[in-house]
Parts: structure tokens; sequence; C-alpha cells
């Protein structure tokens, strides 16, 4: 009896320290901790899938996320939804942080906070050819479409308050460029990186590059209040920067060499 207690408590002891020694072995195997990413992937070319060829996300902004979780540690899994709802999926912990090609708006920062901006562009109105519009002053008494949610949207409606214009939101992108051809926009209003891949795919459309605003340009990574990863994240965005990386990405997606 005593030789099967003694082996019943080497048994029991041997199942404990394989055990330990199992988790010992899952926490020292650096295995990256895993970060949810919000992205609205119909903004090529910042963030969309080719469905033509995958059903992967791809873009500017993925490229940016993949080298920043390089940079940093981490395992990034893209959840793909309306860009009108990215905010509100940061603020309830839906997602960690949001890539999206997202301008820092001051409206934007009293809920969410934002890395230092990795890119500038500008916006465009594009309108069918023949239109007669050329101008922001055009656009009066027409109607304009923009992405809701978007900067764009911000800034049409600013300008209704004194160019007399209608104002339509659409969910994605895509939308609003068939609903342009379709003639129930008189123009859209979307950022001139974006509209450079519709506009040499579509002859009959026309686009006119907007001013400005300094205050609100450029695109910057959204974060939760007081996330140690903003401050995480703009040293790996320096990083980048100064090596190079971030030219790099700009010359592939924004220059030509991805059609």
């Amino acid at each position: 009896m005593k030789k099967l207690l003694s082996f019943l408590l080497v048994f029991v002891l041997s199942i404990s320290l394989a055990a330990c020694g199992s988790d010992a072995a899952d926490t020292a195997s650096g295995d990256p901790k895993k970060l949810i990413m919000g992205t609205s992937a119909d903004y090529k070319p910042f963030e969309y899938v080719d469905t033509a060829n995958s059903d992967k996300f791809i873009g500017y902004d993925i490229d940016l996320a993949n080298l920043l979780a390089d940079e940093l540690g981490y395992e990034v899994e893209i959840k793909d939804m309306e860009f009108s709802g990215l905010i509100t999926a940061l603020k309830t912990g839906q997602v960690d942080f949001v890539l999206s090609a997202m301008t820092p708006t001051p409206e934007r920062k009293k809920n969410v906070d934002f890395s230092d901006v990795y890119y500038t562009a500008k916006n465009m109105i594009i309108t069918k050819k023949n239109s007669g519009i050329s101008t922001e002053k055009d656009l009066g008494g027409k109607s304009v479409g923009v992405q809701l949610g978007s900067i764009q949207q911000d800034e049409a409606e600013s300008m209704s308050s004194s160019i007399d214009l209608k104002v339509e939101t659409r969910d994605r992108i895509p939308e609003l460029v068939q609903d342009l051809q379709n003639g129930r926009f008189d123009a859209i209003i979307i950022e001139n990186t974006v509209a450079d891949g519709y506009l040499n795919k579509n002859k009959e459309l026309q686009g006119t590059t907007m001013d400005v605003n300094e205050e609100e340009a450029g695109s910057a990574i959204a974060f939760p209040k007081e996330s140690e990863l903003t401050g995480e994240f703009n040293t790996a965005l320096k990083k980048l920067e100064e090596s190079g990386e971030l030219d790099k990405l700009a010359e592939k997606w924004f220059n030509g060499a991805v059609e």
C-alpha cells in the first residue's frame, strides 16, 4: 500500500510539474500579443480588397500596420467595418486601434487619441466631364456626395453654410462613385490619392483639387484615450520615417507602382 501511495504521489507530482513546465514554455515562447485593428476597406489605395485576385486586405495602411506590428512585436487582426462606426468601435473596446486614413480633427480628438500624422493628402471634387463644375463655387445649387463620418463630410457641410449645396452621404466610396455616374449626385468629394484610381479607370470623370485646411490635414492612427499604444506607435512611426520605409510605402502605393 505504501509503495502504491508513493507511486501515486510521484505520478501526481509529475503531472503537476509537466503542467507547470507547459505554462512556462507558453510564457517563454514569445508569442506576440494580438491587437485588433479597425478599418474601412473600401478606400483604395489605403485599404481595400482586390476581389479579382484575393480576399485579403491590402493597401498602404495595411502594409503600414504590418510594419508597425513587426517593429513593436505585435500580431494584428484586421476588422473591416463602416467608416462611420470606427470611433464607436474604438471607444467600446471592439478594436484596439484604428488605421483607416483617418484625419485627426478637433471633434474626433474629443473622443480618442491620435498618433503623429503619417501621411498628408488633399480633397478632390469629382464630377462628370462637361458638368460645368471646376471650382467650389460651382457647387452652388448642386447635390454633393460624401462618405458618412468622413472629413469630406465635414468639409462639405462647412461649405454649405456659404454655398447653397445639398450634402448626401453614403457608407462606402464605391457607392459614391456609382451614384455620381448614375446621376444621383452632381459631384462627390473624396481624397485625391483615392480619387486618382477612379479617374484613371473612368475617363468620363474629372477632378479638381481643393485647398488644404492645414488644421485638419493628414492621416493618423486612432487609439482609446490615454492608451499606452499611442506612444509606442509614435516611436515606431518615427523609426519608419527615419529609415525611409514610409517613403517606400508612398512610392509603392501612390506613385503608380500598384495598378
